[in-house]
């Protein structure tokens, strides 16, 4: 049994910061990537972030890229999303997800929502 908690989210302003952290625990079989997916208000679930098992590479929505960082501490089987100049499109429940490839989905976490408003 895999279980992934993922903490951290909550509400920030637009312009602000927010850091998002998601521990895996159980049987879970290195090496696996890490990384989130997304689902805001009315739309579809969106992959926003991957880290590969060595944290040497890594992917990012084009919604993103240059305002989240992805990495992880495999010491402690946790991965981290830092959300910076957050913007109210970035509203969504996020949620953690491990996977044997840079899609992820073999495990999730149970989602933690962040909303993003003045």
């Amino acid at each position: 049994q895999v279980q992934l908690v993922e903490s951290g989210g909550g509400s920030g302003q637009p312009g602000g910061s927010l850091r998002l952290s998601c521990r895996a625990s159980g049987d879970i079989a290195s090496p696996y990537a890490m990384g989130w997916y997304r689902q805001g208000p009315g739309k579809e679930r969106e992959l926003v972030a991957v880290v590969s098992w060595s944290g040497g590479n890594t992917y990012y929505a084009d919604s993103v890229k240059g305002r989240f960082t992805i990495s992880r501490d495999n010491a402690k089987n946790t991965v981290f999303l830092q959300m910076n100049s957050l913007a109210p499109e970035d509203t969504a429940v996020y949620y953690c997800s491990t996977g044997t490839s840079s899609l992820l989905g073999d495990y999730w976490g149970q989602g933690t929502q962040v909303t993003v408003s003045s």
